[in-house]
């Protein structure tokens, strides 16, 4: 049971997807990251059946998504900025989205209530959080097999970045939901994910479990007795920096490996440190050229 994504290529004015291959297991969640314009809201589009794929597939456990309801049904997408008119209140959104989805209503006011939202005042008038929460508390409502979030976190305060995070993570443990969340916000990601895909040049460049790609870098800080530069190791360096006799470097080898590499020159100190979801993502893009 998954989400099978196989060559899949879309153009609008010139190609934004191209040869995109990927597979999503079933009750993952999924950080899908990437550079502004590298085209994770069409993506995320493309699956949820709003858009059609020029080329590719697109499968839930098999099935084609575009014009197909049984599979439509399932998916409950958020946009980054979803529609609402000027009449709009928490309270009324409810009669829109109850003639798709089969939803709680009183789990939907709940979650209203955990962010304090007002459920009788027009949307209009609310902050981009505010908004966010209301469409975010809909979709822990309707509890589908697929949601798909897409800058999930933009617009919310550090209180309402925590209660969506708790909340998702009950939500879809208990319902075994799989969750493909498109975001800037990296931290918050690490926080939740426990997969990932970044996308960059057009397709999936990297993806995986965050725990094991984490695992390939390993960040050190060291100091010596006299000023020593890169071309004096023979190290791989992914990156490194120096504040005189202060060294700060990435690399793939483990402690014990850098332990040896360095021995000949005595280190004073010699200290591994973690990496971040964050700092592992600028490790991808800048390998690729793009923070150069």
């Amino acid at each position: 049971m998954m989400i099978q994504i196989s060559n899949l290529y879309k153009k609008f004015d010139c190609p934004v997807l191209e040869n995109l291959n990927l597979t999503i297991p079933d009750g993952a969640i999924f950080g899908l990251v990437g550079i502004n314009g590298a085209g994770k809201s069409t993506l995320l589009n493309l699956l949820a059946g709003i858009l059609k794929a020029d080329q590719g597939s697109i499968l839930f456990d098999g099935k084609s998504v575009y014009e197909n309801w049984e599979v439509k049904k399932n998916i409950f997408f958020l946009p980054d900025d979803p529609f609402y008119t000027r009449n709009t209140t928490p309270r009324n959104l409810i009669q829109v989205y109850k003639t798709f989805y089969d939803f709680s209503e009183i789990d939907y006011f709940d979650y209203l209530a955990k962010f304090n939202i007002p459920i009788n005042k027009s949307m209009y008038n609310f902050s981009k959080g505010m908004k966010r929460q209301v469409f975010v508390a809909l979709s822990l409502a309707i509890k589908p097999k697929y949601l798909f979030l897409d800058e999930a976190f933009d617009g919310l305060d550090p209180v309402a970045r925590m209660t969506l995070k708790k909340e998702l993570i009950k939500v879809q443990t208990e319902n075994n939901m799989t969750v493909i969340i498109s975001s800037h916000s990296l931290r918050e990601l690490s926080d939740i994910c426990d997969t990932y895909g970044i996308l960059d040049a057009k397709k999936i460049e990297s993806s995986g479990e965050i725990g094991l790609s984490l695992n390939k870098y390993h960040k050190y800080t060291m100091a010596f007795d006299k000023e020593l530069t890169e071309g004096d190791f023979d190290i791989d360096f992914v990156s490194f920096s120096r504040e005189k006799r202060i060294i700060n470097c990435i690399t793939k080898l483990d402690f014990a490996s850098m332990q040896n590499a360095v021995s000949k020159f005595n280190p004073i100190i010699l200290e591994e440190m973690n990496i971040d979801f964050e700092e592992l993502f600028v490790l991808e893009v800048q390998h690729r050229g793009y923070l150069k």
